[in-house]
Parts: C-alpha cells; structure tokens; sequence
C-alpha cells in the first residue's frame, strides 16, 4: 500500500468515525435522557400514591399532640379515685398508650419531625412528674397543680405542632 492509497483510506474513514462518534454520542444522551424522565415519572406517579398517607400519618401525629396537651389531657382523662400517685401514672399511661398507637407513623415523616414528636411527648410527661412532686395530696389538687404549671409556660406538643405543620408546608 502507497501512502497515496492510505491516506485515501483515511479520508474514508474519517468522516465515518466522526459520524459514528457523533451517533454514539446522541444516542448515548438520548438513552441518559429517557432513564431520566422514567426515573421522574415513576417518583411522580409514587409521590401521588404516598403524599395521602403521608399527609394521613402527620393528621394522627397533629391530634396526638393535641391529645397530649396538658389542658386537652387532664380534662378528658378524669381522676378514676382521689389518690394523686395513681393520677399522675393514669396520665402518663394515657400519653404512653396513644403513643404506641402511633407508632409506625413514624416511617412516612422525617427523623427530625418525629424527635420532636418525642421530645414533646417526654417534655409532657416531665411536666406531670414535675407536678406530682408539689405538695398537692388528693388528685383534684394534682390535676389543678398540673394545669397551673402549664398556663404559665409554652406547651411542649404547641411547639411540636406547629414543626409538624411548617413540614406539611413543605410537602407541596
């Protein structure tokens, strides 16, 4: 071979080269670009199956914490005798209770939510043990203490409803 043949060759084969290099490319973002829009299609198409349970799971976590509020709590859970010890675990048992209920909401919202969540619940709890340890002997007495202690400081679950809702916010 000459390198007049050779270099004929080349100038065959370069054109091919850099239509084929140019087709590989194209059909390479091409290929990138509809894995893309399914990737996008199937998280829209499960953000339209999971957003109402999600919003569902937050609505249960927004009524427990109105259930926990000291005011909501000591008025719908009624002193069963007079004993101020037995008062105070009723209410603690009722926080602990509804809280295990709702457990497994915990996997449709952030860490951050639900540490909040449990740091209110706790907060509440700390709130009634506080309370107990007043002078208070019969559980009127206790449930009048619990509510005195609350009118004068911000609600644990207030704080933690109104995260709950500044994430809800962000949900849309």
């Amino acid at each position: 071979m000459t390198s007049d043949q050779i270099f004929q060759l080349f100038a065959y084969l370069l054109p091919s080269i850099v239509t084929g290099a140019i087709a590989f490319y194209f059909f390479r973002m091409h290929t990138n670009n509809e894995e893309g829009r399914r990737r996008f299609l199937l998280h829209k198409d499960s953000q339209k199956d999971t957003l109402p349970v999600r919003l569902q799971a937050y609505e249960r976590m927004a009524l427990f914490l109105e259930r926990i509020a000291i005011p909501s709590l000591v008025v719908r859970v009624a002193p069963k005798s007079q004993d101020k010890d037995a008062y105070e675990n009723l209410l603690i048992k009722s926080i602990e209770t509804e809280f295990d209920h709702n457990l497994s909401q915990q996997i449709y919202m952030t860490d951050e939510c639900w540490n909040i969540i449990k740091a209110a619940k706790n907060a509440t709890v700390q709130m009634i043990r506080k309370a107990a340890m007043s002078q208070s002997e019969t559980a009127d007495k206790l449930r009048e203490d619990i509510l005195n202690d609350t009118m004068e400081k911000a609600s644990p679950s207030a704080t933690a409803l109104s995260f709950v809702k500044k994430e809800i916010s962000e949900l849309w």
